[in-house]
């Protein structure tokens, strides 16, 4: 077990990683980043900031000899970093898990090899693949570059052989996936912590909604029938285990309109349907992944209160300063900032949290505080 007082290492410096450093200092751990921007959010928290690309040998070397171990913030880290470090310290999760949720192909093969359900999918490696994916699929169907892609970045809606053709090349003819669109009755997450030992801690259920492509709220517990709920923790712990992974693990489904539960994808670290769980349970998502780093057992992950997250967008900041006073009039609502400078269209500035009897109620003051803190609103005084 490394225990409080060891040095902690991360690499990228989002917000994801600010808030990792922030449970980690509360749990009495110092933390180094590597991340090669000078305002990254979680340079600014860190005791140590390694500014450098993640490539960088020197840095490397330093985040090496001086921390006890390292985990990411970031699925899209170099794999050669992450085998450097490996050699030397424990790194989790482990690079052979990055490396299968990194890239969709690998990603939904897996899953696939495994027998649990994603929607009907082709590689797509080569312009000579797509007639016989577009063959096979019905239309329409989404062409995903196969690594890289976030937030809906990276890929585009087709509905015919030529639509395929013409966005292959849009997007450089890089490695792709041509995906089935699938009607959604909802989109729901499970995040789970699995320690090196195979100790696991599984979320509520998180029932999501997304707005051009980025997750604006998640709702726990979502309403959705039990059994449900549980076919999609037995399916996140089944591709836990199947890595033999070691960290926090998010995994996102498609519910079909006909009761199907198919896995979208799944990202190797804290995810942002997650974030609740820093206000609303026992142990947060990020305090998980310091324990698992850390060889330590999860910790519950009990839910205190219903909730709703809810993402604040660059997009608000366009009519001036958000209202934060209208939210903090809100007695069970908490607000997250992430630190960052520029505020940008669909970029995440942060996120709140409100808390209540039900999520139903939840739900209703996290929309009457959307309306409150927008700067664009008239204001009732």
């Amino acid at each position: 077990m490394i225990l409080p007082g060891a040095t902690l290492g991360v690499l990228g410096g989002g917000q994801l990683g600010r808030m990792f450093t922030l449970a980690a200092h509360s749990m009495g751990y110092r933390v180094w980043v590597l991340d090669p921007d000078p305002d990254s959010p979680t340079g600014r928290m860190a005791d140590r900031h390694l500014q450098a690309a993640y490539d960088d040998a020197q840095a490397l070397e330093e985040m090496a000899s001086g921390c006890a171990a390292v985990t990411t913030e970031f699925e899209n880290v170099p794999a050669e970093t992450l085998e450097f470090l490996e050699a030397r310290l424990p790194v989790r999760p482990g690079s052979k898990a990055v490396a299968i949720a990194r890239d969709r192909i690998r990603e939904k093969t897996f899953i696939r090899d495994l027998g649990l359900a994603t929607a009907p999918f082709f590689a797509i490696t080569s312009t000579d693949d797509l007639e016989p994916a577009c063959a096979s699929l019905t239309m329409p169907a989404l062409l995903k570059t196969s690594q890289l892609g976030y937030d809906g970045k990276g890929q585009i809606g087709i509905d015919n052989l030529e639509q395929a053709q013409l966005a292959f090349e849009d997007l450089n003819r890089t490695p792709c996936i041509l995906e089935e669109c699938v009607r959604l009755e909802q989109e729901l997450s499970v995040v789970l912590a699995r320690s090196v030992d195979g100790r696991t801690a599984v979320y509520p259920v998180g029932e999501n909604i997304h707005v051009n492509g980025i997750l604006d709220t998640t709702r726990v517990p979502g309403r959705i029938p039990e059994a449900v709920a549980d076919k999609a923790c037995d399916m996140a712990l089944q591709l836990a285990n199947a890595m033999d992974y070691c960290g926090v693990l998010a995994v996102e489904f498609f519910l079909t309109p006909d009761g199907q539960l198919l896995i979208n994808e799944m990202a190797p670290r804290p995810h942002n349907s997650g974030h609740y769980s820093i206000d609303a349970c026992l142990t947060s998502q990020f305090e998980q992944q310091v324990r698992t780093l850390c060889g330590l057992p999860p910790g519950s992950p009990r839910l205190l209160s219903p909730a709703v997250m809810v993402n604040v967008l660059g997009k608000l900041w366009n009519a001036g300063t958000p209202r934060w006073q209208y939210l903090f009039a809100e007695g069970h609502t908490a607000l997250h900032l992430y630190g960052k400078e520029e505020a940008r269209p669909g970029r995440k500035m942060g996120h709140y949290t409100c808390m209540a009897e039900d999520a139903g109620q939840a739900m209703r003051i996290a929309e009457r505080v959307r309306a409150a803190i927008d700067p664009a609103a008239p204001d009732d005084d």
